[in-house]
């Protein structure tokens, strides 16, 4: 009869403890109201006049689903993004909402519309990272009276509508086209001043010119397959016309 009660004894004690672990915060509520928080390890609660809610302390990420959204300048899109927030106040988390979770995504939606729509199509392609920290600061804010801390916001995806692609590639397209030329026009340019510059040096230097034509050449008729045209120089020919009215003078002269 004695183990009997002792066994019943055991059962009893055993059922005045509860286990929280070591990432959990426990709160407690006496006959409905707060009495504080237990800490991680066994902790006697008195059923029917005490309760223990148990808070998971770590961080959470909350995968913010598709939303259909419209940037300033009127373009329809679908951005989704991955919130990280942990609870930093396991009481509040508890007695300021009713579902911090469901909560948090809620608010993480409706912020994520507002500040994506108040931006740019451009803004929110090139400026992400700015976006999701307004975001977050936001959310932080605005969740700061339910106990959770927020830690970060990504921004992951963007679709676009598949006509918008097309038009934003064929605008990409042309960018780099336009760019090309610029480079091309540039490359002429610096090609044109270095001509300039060499034809100075050669004006500039007696006989250069003609011995650039010799060197020109040389270089020509180092392959056999080629056709070689001699250019003769203006001062030879201008020289070749002033000896023949010369001879031709003479010529008259002596009949």
């Amino acid at each position: 009869m004695s183990w009997i009660i002792l066994l019943i004894g055991i059962i009893i004690v055993l059922s005045f403890l509860r286990e929280v672990k070591q990432y959990e915060r426990g709160v407690v509520l006496t006959m409905g109201k707060y009495s504080g928080i237990r800490g991680p390890g066994w902790s006697i609660i008195v059923p029917v006049f005490q309760k223990l809610q148990k808070v998971d302390m770590r961080v959470k990420a909350v995968d913010v689903p598709d939303q259909k959204v419209i940037t300033k300048d009127n373009v329809s899109a679908s951005i989704n993004a991955v919130i990280y927030y942990k609870v930093s106040d396991a009481a509040k988390a508890i007695l300021e909402v009713e579902d911090y979770f469901y909560a948090v995504s809620q608010l993480a939606q409706t912020t994520m519309r507002n500040i994506v729509g108040s931006a740019d199509l451009d803004q929110v392609l090139s400026e992400r990272e700015t976006l999701s920290k307004r975001i977050r600061d936001i959310i932080d804010t605005e969740s700061d009276a339910w106990g959770i801390k927020v830690e970060n916001v990504e921004l992951k995806d963007f679709f676009l509508p598949a006509d918008m692609e097309r038009t934003m590639a064929k605008q990409a397209e042309a960018e780099r086209e336009r760019r090309a030329v610029i480079i091309k026009a540039e490359g002429e340019v610096m090609a044109a001043e270095n001509v300039a510059q060499a034809a100075n040096i050669l004006s500039a230097a007696p006989g250069a010119l003609h011995l650039r034509t010799l060197h020109s050449i040389n270089d020509l008729s180092s392959d056999e397959s080629n056709t070689v045209i001699f250019a003769v120089p203006l001062e030879v020919l201008r020289a070749v016309e002033t000896a023949t009215d010369f001879l031709e003078a003479g010529t008259k002269q002596f009949k």
